[in-house]
């Protein structure tokens, strides 16, 4: 199956397994992805991931999703820059998300990363989604 917009996918299979409150949810593994996902570990939003690999499968990462009191650590994960219309921010131009209650992830030359760490950085780069 071929995917076109692979982040876009990761966040439509967090948001469907937070929904239906499952603690964990595999996803096709890729490189960016595997950014994206290190950003919502490094800010708290998910527990974890891992690698897995089978034979004669492809890779995957098994997420570990988190909840606080029953309820989803992520309300809201909204996909910001999308393939028919990308959208890029200079660093004087990153928003703050919900008034620094939330992140913007930007892929910047320097990687993907959250947009304090960009502003910290001095880069801007593209918007790829926002989390609160």
């Amino acid at each position: 199956m071929s995917i076109n917009d692979p982040v876009g996918d990761l966040i439509t299979r967090i948001r469907n397994a937070q929904m239906r409150r499952h603690s964990s949810l595999s996803v096709p593994a890729s490189k960016l992805r595997g950014w994206v996902l290190d950003v919502l570990e490094g800010e708290g939003y998910i527990r974890g991931y891992s690698r897995m690999e089978k034979d004669g499968e492809k890779p995957c990462f098994d997420v570990e999703l988190k909840y606080f009191e029953g309820q989803p650590v992520i309300q809201k994960i909204k996909r910001v820059s999308k393939p028919g219309r990308r959208v890029y921010s200079s660093v004087s131009d990153l928003t703050t998300v919900r008034n620094g209650l939330g992140i913007s992830i930007v892929s910047t030359p320097k990687g993907v990363m959250s947009d304090a760490a960009a502003r910290d950085a001095n880069v801007g780069g593209e918007v790829l989604c926002e989390v609160y």
